[in-house]
Order: structure tokens, then sequence, then C-alpha cells
């Protein structure tokens, strides 16, 4: 089955983390640390700067009331922008499914609080994959029956995992940034992009090696899945180059958004070139599972028709997953 990418768009907050903002915090990190461990110089925040410097987040629950944006409040606004760039009119969506590494309500469903805030009433559910939640929803849409869709659907992938961060504990506080990613998809019409080879594996004996409770404080074995990352993502670039690099295209790489050297060691494994990799972690952090789709949406304007894009990701359970992206159209 064809899937077809309409529109992309993405949000990200406006309050900002700096590495001077962490410093301030005295937890025993300073810009130039940042800077070589993780290469990230800023994120952005839902959370107030000031709840942050006088309570550290020491409760996550609370962090959900001090909160500027919910969940729905920024992937709504991300799918704004993904329907104004398919120039799709929000009535023609007959489905909208969403992803979140740690949703603001266990119950209703992320995407029907999405819908709602976007005046939607249709069936709304989401697809959770932790930071591979936009690739599981993709794989998901190739393994369905086009006559059993709407003509178009929205995919909804946000992210405000500030909220979970231990803002004492210098390791996690350095890495995540809030944001959200849309796109406005299609089964039957075709579009800027399509959409080849979806694939998502997961190895849930290592479920335990990054974890967001309930309300708890994000963790994660650092090193364990960072060395997981670079190789599945590796091997994945591989993979797509190998089925799809053609003679007169161009072929780039954008990876899930962990840290800037994590995804330089993706790249040297690869074969990836500097000209052809892609990113925004430098300046808006990790964002789960808005990030790699958030890249595109940055880049919407500057994609050409001989395009295609490698995207690979890593996530918790331990999950791995990508796809291609082919660009067929200059709008």
């Amino acid at each position: 089955m064809n899937t077809f990418i309409h529109g992309l768009g993405h949000c990200h907050p406006e309050n900002e983390i700096t590495n001077a903002f962490l410093e301030s915090l005295d937890i025993g990190t300073s810009n130039e640390w940042i800077l070589e461990r993780v290469g990230i110089r800023s994120r952005r925040t839902v959370l107030p700067l000031d709840y942050i410097r006088e309570t550290r987040n020491q409760n996550p629950r609370a962090a959900i009331e001090a909160a500027t944006l919910s969940n729905a409040e920024l992937g709504a606004r991300a799918a704004e922008h993904a329907l104004r760039r398919a120039a799709v009119p929000k009535e023609a969506i007959g489905m909208v499914i969403a992803g979140s590494s740690a949703t603001d309500t266990a119950s209703p469903a992320e995407a029907c609080n999405i819908a709602q805030a976007l005046g939607l009433d249709v069936p709304s559910f989401d697809v959770r994959s932790a930071c591979t939640s936009f690739y599981a929803q993709l794989y998901l849409l190739s393994m369905m029956r086009s006559d059993a869709l709407p003509e178009y659907l929205l995919l909804v992938a946000v992210d405000t995992l500030t909220k979970t961060v231990d803002y004492a504990d210098r390791s996690s506080s350095v890495l995540w940034g809030d944001g959200a990613a849309a796109a406005v998809i299609s089964t039957r019409r075709p579009g800027r992009f399509r959409v080849l080879n979806p694939s998502l594996q997961s190895k849930p004996s290592a479920a335990d090696k990054v974890v967001v409770p309930r309300i708890g404080h994000f963790y994660q074995e650092g090193r364990t899945v960072q060395a997981f990352g670079i190789r599945r993502m590796s091997q994945a670039v591989r993979s797509l180059r190998e089925q799809h690099e053609t003679a007169g295209r161009s072929f780039h790489f954008v990876g899930h958004q962990a840290n800037l050297r994590m995804l330089e060691s993706v790249c040297h494994a690869a074969g990836v070139s500097t000209s052809q990799h892609h990113s925004n972690v430098e300046f808006f952090g990790n964002t789960g599972c808005a990030s790699s789709a958030s890249v595109i949406s940055m880049r919407w304007e500057k994609w050409d028709t001989i395009d295609d894009i490698a995207v690979a990701g890593v996530g918790a359970g331990l999950t791995w997953a990508s796809y291609l992206l082919r660009s067929e159209d200059s709008r």
C-alpha cells in the first residue's frame, strides 16, 4: 500500500533552557562539559524557567499543572502547521492517530485531546512506542487496507519530556527538550513525499533500559542505550541505502535526535557525509517522538524533488525503526 505525506508541521515552545541556565542550577555541569558529551546548546520547554529553578522539578505531577502548554495544545499547533502546508482543510481529516512518550492523561487517549483542541469529531486513538511513536504510526498504516481508511489522516507525535526530568541530575537535564510534529497523510492521493519501507522492531527483554514512570522521573542506562542506538540506526541507514539509493537522486539522513555526538557516530558508521546529514538537536535537544519528523518539517521548503531521506530512530522498548521518504513533488 502507498502512503503519502502531504504536509508536515512542527511546534516548539518558547521557553529556552540554555547551557548557561543549566550552569546556574549548580548541578556540576558547564557549557564545555555539555558540548563535549552531547553537543547540545539549548532546548525548549513547556515549563516556566522560574519553576525549574525553584523546584528542580522534584514533583513531576506538579509539572503537568505548571506547564504553559499541554501536549494537546502543542500537538494541535503542529497539526495546524501541517494542514496549512498540505492545503487540506481540517474538515477533510477523517482520523487522528497520536503518540507520546509521556501522555498528559492516562485516559482519554492523547489523540482525543488533540482532536478536541482541533475541533475534530473523528475516530482518534494512540499508537505509542516512546521515541519511535511516529515510526510506529507509519508502520501500522502500511499494514492496513487503503479502502478501509479515510481519504486523509492526521498523525501527531508530541513529547514534553522536560516535565519528567529531575533537574538535580545533570545527566538527564542536559538532554531533553519539548516539541511536536504532525503529518497530513493519505493512502489514496499522491503527495509531497512517498513513504517507503516503514519498519519497526523491538527487544522487550531490554524494556528496563529506558523508563518514564507513570508519575516519576525519566531514567535510562545511558551507555547501553547509546551503543544500542548507534548500532541499530547505522544498520538501518545502510539497509535503506542498499535498497533505495538511485542514480540521479540525492540520499540524505535524518536520525532520532538523541544527541549530536550519537548522530555523528551513526554518520561515521553508515558512511553519511556532513552535507547529507540534517539535525536540530543542537538547538532544540532531544524532543522524543517528535524529533526526526520535526527536522524534516523545519527543512520543508528546502527539499528537492530528487531527494531521498533515510529516517532511522530508536526508543524505549527497546525499539528501533526506519523508513525512507522519497520526494515526488516540489510544492
